[in-house]
């Protein structure tokens, strides 16, 4: 497996946690608004970083550093991903992942095998092929059942998680967030967070977009916690 990126300390990526956070290249989507461009359409323009490297970096800050965020891309179409989990447990850090919740069985596996301890799954849209086919820029047909499979296996409890979504101008209204909110209520948390402004995304037309105002947002965080009381607002 090939790491394409590579932060030693970050306290934005883990709520609570001090971690470090390894970038996984390539995806299977193509989330109009995603800002990790190259790592998506042009991995192998990005510089590989030894595994080695990372682990040696891991041994020498045990006391400082609580877990591991492994991130993409999207993490999960990986086959050795489990290898690398299994690495990293090994000097008894936790392991958060981050993934859009389309490979239910590698997700199942992990959890079984003790390899994760927290996921957090981006949920794109409403859970119809029309909303999620637009929001991540893949035919969502196939997607959906294993995304579906995911969503219950998170709710099922057997491991630490939370549900996201970006809000996205063009892309969500107050009416999807209440979609998403029917479809992972009972959930332990959710968290919403704004749509980036003046980064580079994969449809440049994104780029130039504007944030929902935080009286926008504001709205959307009300929508869902009448549904789901454990919502919460990153920035």
């Amino acid at each position: 497996m090939e790491i394409k990126g590579f932060i030693g300390v970050s306290l934005v990526d883990w709520d609570g946690k001090v971690s470090s956070v390894i970038f996984l290249p390539s995806c299977n989507m193509r989330c109009p608004f995603c800002y990790n461009t190259k790592l998506v359409l042009q991995p192998s323009q990005l510089p590989t970083v030894p595994l080695e490297n990372i682990l040696g970096y891991l041994k020498k800050n045990r006391g400082w550093i609580d877990g591991v965020v492994v991130t993409g891309g999207e993490p999960t179409i990986h086959e050795d991903l489990p290898v690398l989990c299994q690495e990293i447990k090994k000097l008894d850090f936790l392991v958060k992942l981050d993934t859009n919740g389309t490979n239910p069985k590698m997700i199942r596996g992990l959890i079984d095998n003790g390899l994760i301890d927290y996921v957090a799954m981006d949920v794109k849209a409403p859970f119809t092929e029309e909303k999620y086919s637009k929001a991540s820029g893949a035919k969502a047909t196939a997607l959906l059942t294993k995304i579906g499979q995911t969503t219950k296996t998170l709710l099922d409890g057997e491991v630490e998680y939370e549900f996201r979504t970006t809000l996205v101008p063009t892309l969500h209204t107050k009416s999807d967030i209440r979609g998403i909110c029917e479809k992972i209520k009972g959930c332990k948390k959710y968290v919403l967070q704004n749509f980036k402004a003046d980064v580079e995304t994969i449809d440049p037309s994104f780029q130039k977009l504007k944030p929902f105002s935080k009286a926008h947002v504001e709205s959307f965080f009300r929508t869902a916690k009448n549904l789901i009381p454990n919502t919460t607002l990153r920035k």
